[in-house]
């Protein structure tokens, strides 16, 4: 197929002499799938998909990536090949991928167009709207929409994003409304014995969790429990910091120079009907601490750095969230639970104990949670849709 003028004038520009070959690990033998995940906002789904595909269909992945990747059982973690003719060529005869999955919608047309030449079938996946990597690629003629014409299927995340593909040049039968993929799954494990356990000795007690409470935070994270315990007397704080080396000495300071009753986890104290405060110290622990605690304070977002712990952990285990301004990393994480109002934003201790003081009534935490666990959950059927398009493709049913 001839290349069109943009795709001929944008190759030009990349053209490069071939250098010594990256070190890659050997191929799989058998088939192997490729998915791109372009920033890291989308790694989190390519690699819910990536180990459903290898945990289901016992297939070998490839997923590239610009940012690094956590490693995962029969996948190959590698970076995207550069933009340019004979990086996209030297890539696939490497490869030889049987489908081609990109998320978001980022175009690498040079890839795209040798991707296609070999009539390897590729695919977009929570597709957001069409860009180059370098904004002034947008200028060269046609290059776009020859570069979306080759898809297969254009999965996007809604009608706004569906209209930017089908503008761009996407044949209008590619473009499908399918929804947003879910997230990598953030349940932590917990035993139950061990919940049950707790549970019991608890009884009826209400519980919050503060937890990877930065330094900084400590005195704000007391402040506030003091205010919630005069409407609450029974309350107990689980109080993890951040650094768990400092849990013996918060727990002396809280005990011996703050007055507080303090139990200590690592001391095999157990939290007894008088304990204040339980100073825990196991970072394997959040699970268990996320599943007996109906609130949790998410430590680093008040006075931190940022969120210590990625909210979808306590969202996926059905505890509401509390949360100051500082997101960190995990803004855009933070930003879809507010707009699903699934958490709640203080400012300060004052702020952070009215708002545990109004969660502790179960109702409220329970409604809170519960739309937290919504958006946690979100997303599932889209990427079972996502699964049976790849496998129906590469059983010649589609």
């Amino acid at each position: 197929m001839a290349s069109p003028l943009g795709l001929t004038l944008y190759n030009l520009g990349q053209r490069r002499e071939p250098g010594e070959d990256q070190t890659r690990p050997a191929r799989p033998t058998g088939r192997l799938l490729w998915l791109h995940a372009p920033g890291e906002g989308l790694v989190s789904p390519m690699r819910a998909l990536a180990r459903r595909l290898v945990e289901e269909d016992g297939l070998p992945v490839l997923l590239t990536a610009p940012v690094p990747v956590a490693a995962l059982p029969g996948v190959i973690i590698q970076p995207p090949p550069i933009d340019s003719p004979v990086d996209a060529r030297v890539f696939l005869d490497h490869w030889r991928p049987e489908i081609a999955v990109f998320a978001g919608g980022q175009l690498r047309p040079a890839v795209m167009h040798e991707t296609a030449e070999r009539k390897i079938p590729m695919l977009v996946v929570n597709g957001k709207a069409p860009a180059f990597l370098r904004e002034r690629d947008g200028w060269y003629p046609g290059l776009m929409r020859s570069a979306l014409a080759r898809f297969r299927a254009i999965m996007a995340v809604d009608e706004a994003a569906a209209r930017a593909f089908r503008k761009g040049g996407a044949a209008l039968s590619a473009v499908a409304v399918t929804g947003r993929m879910e997230e990598e799954s953030a349940v932590l494990p917990g035993l139950e014995a061990e919940r049950a356990a707790l549970a019991s000795l608890l009884a009826a007690r209400p519980v919050w969790f503060a937890a990877g409470v930065s330094e900084a935070e400590e005195e704000a994270v007391l402040q506030a429990h003091r205010k919630a315990l005069q409407h609450s007397h029974r309350l107990l704080l689980i109080l993890m910091p951040e650094d768990p080396a400092r849990a013996a000495t918060l727990a002396r300071k809280l005990e011996a120079g703050m007055g507080w009753a303090v139990a200590q986890r690592a001391r095999d104290e157990e939290p007894e009907p008088d304990i204040e405060v339980f100073v825990v110290d196991n970072p394997a622990e959040y699970g268990l601490w996320y599943r007996l605690a109906p609130v949790t304070f998410l430590g680093g977002s008040l006075l931190g750095k940022g969120s210590v712990r990625s909210p979808m952990e306590a969202a996926a285990l059905g505890s509401a969230i509390l949360h100051g301004p500082r997101t960190g990393l995990a803004g855009p994480v933070f930003g879809r639970l507010g707009v699903a109002r699934a958490t709640r934003a203080v400012a300060s201790a004052s702020d952070l104990g009215d708002a545990l003081g109004d969660l502790l009534a179960p109702d409220r935490a329970a409604r809170l949670a519960q739309a937290a666990w919504a958006v946690a959950s979100d997303g599932a059927d889209v990427t079972e849709g996502i699964l049976a398009r790849i496998r129906a493709i590469m059983d010649g049913e589609a």
